[in-house]
């Protein structure tokens, strides 16, 4: 489930990413996408192609990795995300929430650390 109101369109300086055309309120559920889950062979496969920008640690322990179907891989990172991704094991799904008002034609961020305001460097910023 994704709702009509999201589209993918050219980021400011972070490639392609996820907006809304019309405003949203906080605590809104607005995907619930399918996972593709990898084993810990085909995770490692997979992080040395283009597509390691692109998959979901996945599983309590964190070794197994997913691809996120839906628009889950295209949400753009920011420090103070104004949307938070939340994984279900069981069911292989992955839920974007809103955590904050959003207006018409905003980017919709995620923090790459799971949590909205978790300020840990993330792989592309660490260096």
């Amino acid at each position: 489930m994704i709702v009509p109101y999201l589209t993918i369109a050219t980021s400011t300086k972070r490639g392609r990413g996820v907006f809304t055309t019309k405003n949203i309120p906080a605590n809104t559920v607005i995907e619930i996408s399918p996972v593709i889950v990898l084993s810990v062979k085909d995770r490692s496969a997979i992080e040395k192609t283009k597509l390691h920008d692109y998959i979901f640690e996945w599983g309590t322990s964190k070794k197994k990795g997913c691809v996120a179907l839906g628009y889950v891989s295209l949400y753009n990172h920011d420090y103070e995300a104004n949307c938070e991704y939340d994984m279900d094991y069981k069911n292989e799904l992955i839920t974007i929430t809103t955590v904050k008002k959003i207006k018409k034609g905003e980017d919709l961020f995620v923090n790459y650390n799971a949590k909205p305001d978790d300020k840990t460097k993330v792989w592309f910023n660490a260096k």
